[in-house]
């Protein structure tokens, strides 16, 4: 087990800047059955920006847009579009934290600072990552509000419930050769442990490939795969992303559920659509996989992937772009023992990717 040098607790938050913090709040909320939970904005004092949370069991989600041109949302969106800004963990101790991540090269966003209402007081700093996105490090033990101070108890519709129970990891994109360079900054600085090596002969198809690395913290409960690009006969999904986004950034997020067949059939009949691989994919899986608890008929309907490894085996569907960029996606995933990433669905997925790509002009 590797050390904790950040006494890192729980994945707390992630934050996007949106052009529309309102209606991204109702896209999510309407397709992942999100509830709402709370709002900042102009109706509480904040001047330069309005801010929505969403959440459900252990995920939560904040969408932030600019009221005013000089705010970074609106800078961040300007050349980028809608994207993750923060990838917020929740720690025992702030200025502990702060102060291990800085000894050990971290470079600093906000130093520790005290937020407080009636409500208790929470503890924020902040350290860079890659490309713009930062992590925020939380102290919110002492803290009993809705989310943080200044924020109010935002009483919206809550859709149906999804089953989605927490997010299982986040996955950067970086440059050509830059890789190594943040799974050393996740090693040295935050104390993780890599967790699995993918390179081009495991995710390659014809035409385009790419190499990940997975980092994980010491108890396995922050996971942040790392994706960079390699060299192929066209573009690939990675490359496309970098040149829409303009910088490496949060690729897609994934979001464990119990039963990945409920959740789908209530995702779908919301309006999210998600990427589907060639129906020859089922005929092998049947053969590659084995026996399941759930009806491939069911994941076939659904586009469902399946993969099986030493340790048991996992479902996994990954939507569309959810931006107009082809930039960030999700991922809704079901692990039944496996504790893997679907190795076995690359090309599958791979070649899917690709014809969007394609449909896109963009392969």
């Amino acid at each position: 087990m590797a050390d904790d040098p950040l006494g890192l607790l729980a994945l707390d938050y992630i934050e996007l800047y949106v052009g529309n913090a309102k209606h991204a709040a109702h896209y999510y909320r309407t397709l992942l059955g999100l509830e709402p939970q709370a709002y900042a904005g102009l109706e509480t004092g904040r001047r330069d920006s309005s801010s929505y949370v969403l959440g459900r069991r252990d995920i939560r989600f904040v969408f932030t847009a600019a009221l005013t041109g000089d705010h970074p949302a609106a800078q961040s969106v300007a050349r980028r579009g809608d994207g993750v800004k923060d990838v917020a963990l929740r720690v025992a101790n702030c200025d502990a934290a702060y102060r291990a991540a800085l000894e050990r090269g971290a470079k600093s966003v906000m130093e520790p600072t005290v937020m407080e209402d009636k409500t208790g007081k929470v503890k924020r700093a902040a350290i860079a990552a890659y490309g713009e996105v930062i992590h925020s490090l939380v102290e919110r033990a002492d803290y009993a509000g809705p989310f943080l101070p200044g924020y109010r108890a935002w009483n919206g519709v809550a859709a149906d419930d999804r089953g989605l129970q927490l997010v299982d990891h986040v996955v950067a994109n970086v440059e050509l050769g830059k890789m190594n360079d943040w799974v050393n900054f996740y090693r040295d600085i935050m104390g993780f442990e890599q967790l699995v090596h993918y390179d081009d002969k495991d995710i390659s198809t014809e035409y385009s490939a790419l190499m990940s690395k997975v980092m994980q913290d010491g108890k396995g409960r922050i996971k942040f795969p790392i994706n960079e690009p390699a060299e192929g006969r066209r573009k690939s999904q990675i490359q496309e992303y970098l040149d829409y986004y303009g910088c490496p950034g949060v690729q897609h997020i994934a979001m464990l559920t119990p039963d990945i067949v409920k959740t789908v059939e209530g995702m779908r009949t919301a309006g999210m659509q998600f990427l589907r691989v060639p129906d020859t994919y089922y005929q092998q899986a049947r053969e590659r996989v084995g026996k399941i608890d759930e009806k491939f008929e069911d994941l076939e309907r659904l586009g469902i992937l399946v993969d099986r490894d030493d340790e048991g085996y996992l479902l996994q569907i990954f939507t569309n772009a959810v931006e107009d960029r082809p930039t960030m996606f999700l991922e809704v995933i079901q692990r039944k023992g496996s504790r893997g990433f679907g190795k076995g669905n690359f090309k599958a997925l791979f070649e899917a990717l690709e014809a969007e790509q394609e449909r896109r002009g963009n392969l």
